[in-house]
């Protein structure tokens, strides 16, 4: 139980980190509107996808994510 808190914890990081630079990125090198929207919708749709793969995974369904286990 303790590796699922703890595979969930550094997905989570890793994927907030992810928006952030895109995010940031965005922001330093701005893109035309329409384009900056998608690719910011775009990311959001990816990672959510993710989480919920990531949810799934804990479940039994076996979806590739790598999961982190605690011997």
């Amino acid at each position: 139980m303790i590796g699922l808190l703890v595979t969930l914890i550094v997905y989570a990081l890793v994927l907030g980190l992810l928006y952030w630079l895109v995010d940031y990125l965005l922001g330093v090198f701005p893109l035309p509107d329409p384009i900056g929207r998608i690719i910011r919708a775009a990311v959001i749709v990816i990672i959510v996808l993710i989480l919920v793969g990531l949810l799934l995974s804990f479940t039994g369904a076996d979806y590739g994510l790598p999961r982190l286990r605690w011997q």
